[in-house]
């Protein structure tokens, strides 16, 4: 899988999916590589993918992230193969641990993070040497098929490359991305981090952020609208303890985010600004940066003239 420089991020709830067609259409247009889609409560993200995929012909659907409480492996597994035997190989797959608020709402007990996260990528991997989907089972009976390392480590089955990488925002998440995936997807993160973590990944692995940008030169309304879009994030302990960590102080958190805060989740300003801050995760490191470009009239919605303006980055 070649994944390019730029992705689109974008939650796609909240949109008609005629109109999540056309504009990932656009995006491809625009000569974005990816789209990247989050799972909250919304829509399936293994659905949405397939819908994707189905409206483009070149762009990588990628999940940002798949909550991994919330379907067995052999799902999962069973999901990547198919997108990725439908698609041709343009199906990525992104995993995360989530948060304790959102696993504990729906019943299940919210485990040691690294620990749950190794020994979901190891089932799910076992899974794929069980299951194909290019078999018939009535016809050929339960047999593993051969599976093999490609690029990055990524397990090769039948279908190709099912390539994984995982939602990672401390140092040891971002290591474990790096032993038994083929690298890291942070969000909310800034390029200081984006640097740190490519030291720890070192050469090989990915490493996606997504960055916020909004083209616009009305602070008020800039902070305004990205204060409303960090409201969630910056009430779960994940996020916050990140933060602190890359070092912002606890009333850089308070009352919607300082100004500080507020401006490097979500960079705004002209073009050349915009422009800038998604050019700084690249040169920190990043093989890939997953754009979401704010509307600040719509939120809901991915602002096609900020993805124009970067587009080329």
């Amino acid at each position: 899988m070649e994944l390019g420089r730029l992705g689109v991020f974008f939650f796609n709830e909240g949109i008609p999916a005629r109109d999540v067609k056309s504009l990932v259409r656009r995006f491809e247009g625009l000569g974005y590589s990816a789209v990247w889609l989050p799972e909250a409560t919304g829509r399936e993200p293994f659905a949405s993918a397939a819908m994707i995929l189905e409206a483009t012909e070149r762009l990588i659907a990628a999940t940002g992230i798949v909550n991994l409480y919330n379907r067995d492996p052999l799902v999962s597994a069973m999901g990547q193969q198919t997108l990725a035997e439908m698609s041709g190989g343009r199906f990525l797959l992104g995993l995360g641990v989530s948060h304790s608020f959102f696993v504990e709402a729906r019943g299940h007990a919210y485990g040691r993070p690294l620990q749950t996260m190794r020994e979901y990528v190891a089932a799910l991997k076992q899974c794929h040497t069980e299951m194909s989907v290019t078999r018939n089972l009535l016809v050929e009976g339960l047999s593993p098929q051969n599976v093999s390392v490609g690029s990055r480590g990524a397990i090769t089955a039948d279908v190709g490359e099912l390539p994984i990488v995982l939602a990672a925002l401390g140092p040891k998440m971002t290591a474990l991305a790096g032993e038994i995936a083929q690298g890291s997807h942070p969000y909310n993160t800034t390029p200081a981090h984006t640097a740190r973590a490519r030291a720890i990944l070192g050469p090989g692995p990915w490493l996606c952020p997504a960055q916020r940008v909004a083209l616009t030169n009305d602070a008020r309304k800039a902070r305004q609208v990205g204060r409303q879009l960090l409201a969630l994030y910056l009430s779960l302990p994940n996020y916050r303890n990140m933060l602190l960590d890359s070092g912002y102080a606890e009333p850089d958190l308070e009352d919607g985010g300082s100004d500080r805060l507020v401006d490097q989740l979500l960079a705004w300003g002209d073009e050349e600004m915009i422009r800038a801050r998604v050019r700084e995760h690249l040169d920190a490191g990043a093989d890939h940066v997953c754009v979401q470009a704010v509307d600040l009239d719509e939120p809901g919605r991915p602002c096609l003239r900020t993805l124009e303006a970067i587009a080329g980055v």
